[in-house]
């Protein structure tokens, strides 16, 4: 038992070597090409300040400004500047703002955080007992009427449930502020309530298939024969065997909303990562544009590395790679 636990260890290091061995490549081609199409949208920060502004500028002032800025330099000169200041612990400073871009984000990372847990907590809260009741309640009336609503809730976008949400708690009710004052729970719940409305929908429908698959197997059958519960069976087996498929939705959802949700985030005012993107890219914010790219990429590298080591754990039938029983 010690012999298969170490291996199994091991072959958890192993592959979080290998993954780890792949980011650095990964990260190198995302920059890259995210810098490269940002100097291929054909303006910088400084026309677009002046655009902005409405100012009328000499070219003289123009030079100047983009000469400090670093963007007179060639494209690869840039570039190499830039990646060698990030290996060094600097992620630059904000064109705009002139802020360092690290603290920047350190600063909106937790409002980001906040959004990202209640969002996920009312997912899981809802899509969870509703997906096992339909999959237990199969081709009767309840059956339907969930998978109507979740195809109902899954057709609209974010920003219809948003303007919905905000008509209905923050006007007519008054329960809710309209945009955030704040990183409260009182700000957060409509932002949270908006992504977890569509996220509730499209994994209801998932957690029903993945319920279903298991209890269409012969042990269900067997352990009913037997005269074992069938609540017993549900919750003790079959649930968990279908985690698996539940969780690698949730490290998939984790993935984008820690990322920042752009749409939302801007129309609640919500002041995390997403609006930070979204105001950066108007603004042609090269450093801050840049710094998100990266932080996009650690995360989906990092939650879906964290998902494939958790999968033994809820499942032993699951093995490592490198692992042999």
């Amino acid at each position: 038992m010690r012999r298969a636990a170490r291996r199994r260890g091991q072959g958890a290091g192993r592959m979080a070597l290998h993954r780890l061995a792949q980011l650095a490549p990964l990260l190198l081609a995302i920059t890259f090409l995210s810098f490269a199409m940002m100097r291929l949208a054909g303006s910088d920060a400084v026309l677009q300040r002046m655009d902005n502004t409405g100012a009328v500028l000499s070219q003289e002032v123009i030079d100047a400004a983009r000469a400090e800025l670093g963007l007179d330099r060639p494209f690869l000169e840039q570039y190499f500047r830039w990646l060698g200041g990030v290996l060094h612990g600097d992620m630059g400073t904000s064109y705009v703002s002139g802020r360092d871009v690290s603290a920047t984000f350190a600063a909106k990372l937790p409002a980001t955080l906040l959004l990202t847990a209640v969002s996920i907590g009312l997912t899981v809260a809802v899509s969870v007992p509703l997906g096992v009741l339909a999959a237990v309640c199969h081709g009767r009336p309840v059956d339907w009427l969930l998978r109507a609503a979740s195809f109902a809730g899954g057709s609209m976008p974010n920003f219809f449930v948003a303007l919905l949400l905000m008509y209905l708690f923050s006007i007519k009710l008054g329960w809710l502020p309209v945009i955030a004052t704040g990183t409260d729970l009182q700000s957060v719940l409509l932002p949270a309530l908006t992504l977890a409305i569509a996220m509730s929908a499209r994994y209801l429908r998932q957690v029903r298939a993945a319920v279903l698959e298991e209890l269409n197997k012969p042990y269900v059958a067997g352990a009913a024969a037997r005269g074992v519960r069938f609540s017993v069976t549900l919750w003790g087996s079959v649930l968990r065997s279908a985690l698996g498929a539940i969780l690698t939705l949730l490290a998939l959802s984790a993935g984008s909303l820690l990322g920042g949700t752009a749409i939302v985030e801007s129309i609640f005012l919500w002041d995390g990562v997403g609006k930070l993107a979204v105001d950066a890219i108007q603004m042609r914010d090269y450093p801050v544009i840049q710094a998100y790219v990266m932080w996009m990429a650690v995360i989906y590298v990092g939650v879906n590395l964290v998902t494939d080591l958790l999968y033994p754990l809820l499942d032993p039938r699951i093995r490592l790679g490198g692992d042999r029983p």
